[in-house]
Parts: C-alpha cells; structure tokens; sequence
C-alpha cells in the first residue's frame, strides 16, 4: 500500500526511521547534558560550555529530526490511510506526542541552566533520563507488533 507517495512510499518510510535514530541520539544525549550542566553550574566557564554543546544538540540534530520524523510519519500514515480503525497507530502517535512534549521540556530545563537556573535534584534528572528509552521500546512494539 503506497497511497499518494507512490513510488516514494520506501524512500519517506527510510527518511522517517533515520530521523528517528537521530532523534532519539539526541533525547538520549540531551538529558545527559542537563545532568552535567546543572552539575557545573557553579562553575561559570565550565557552564557555558555546556551552553554551547546543549544549543549545538538542539539545532544541529534535535529540532531538524522532531520536525523531519513528524512530517515524514504524517505522510506515510497519510497515504496507508491508517488512520481510521488503526488502535495501534492512535496509541503509538499519542506515545510520539508525548515524547515531544518530553523534547520541549528538556530544551526548556536548557534553557533555564544556560540562565543560571535549575528547578530539579540531580537524581531527577537521572531518572527523567528514562523516558525516551521507554517510549521508544513501546512506539516500536506498537509499530512492529500493531497489537490492536
């Protein structure tokens, strides 16, 4: 089934998976910079490396694959026609919407350190560290397993 993108159904589903790969390079990553950046927010030299890094992160990889694996999902969803009658597709793109959320939040909590502020222990972070493996584990079982 290729519906609209026809001949470019293989090509748009390869785009999407890349840009997932590195999409999710960067949320792994991200949250281990906060960690760091908060860490060495006593240390003013040392913090505004991780400003740097953290800026890098976001505009290099994070922000280019969130909008990339956002368009390119919606059109292949689009042209199967998947979403009506498909539970999986619903749960697996409410999963996506969330971990973008997730993406919001950490580039926000950046953003807050790179002012000199934090909000959260250090084992928080760590524990906020999580999120995008588990919601990763899940969006592929969704759409490897299409349980329901």
């Amino acid at each position: 089934m290729t519906g609209f993108l026809g001949g470019a159904y293989l090509w748009v589903k390869a785009l999407h998976i890349i840009f997932v790969i590195f999409w999710m390079a960067g949320l792994f990553l991200l949250p281990r910079y906060l960690i760091h950046h908060q860490d060495a927010l006593a240390r003013p030299d040392e913090a505004a490396q991780w400003v740097d890094r953290e800026k890098k992160l976001r505009g290099i990889i994070l922000t280019p694959s969130l909008i990339i694996v956002w368009l390119s999902g919606l059109a292949i969803a689009l042209s199967g026609g998947w979403f009506t009658g498909q539970g999986w597709l619903h749960a697996k793109l409410l999963l996506v919407v969330l971990l973008s959320g997730f993406h919001g939040w950490a580039v926000a909590y950046s953003k807050k350190l790179a002012a000199g502020k934090s909000s959260l222990a250090s084992r928080q972070l760590r524990m906020l560290n999580e999120v995008p493996g588990v919601a990763v584990v899940l969006i592929v079982i969704l759409a490897v397993v299409r349980p329901f």
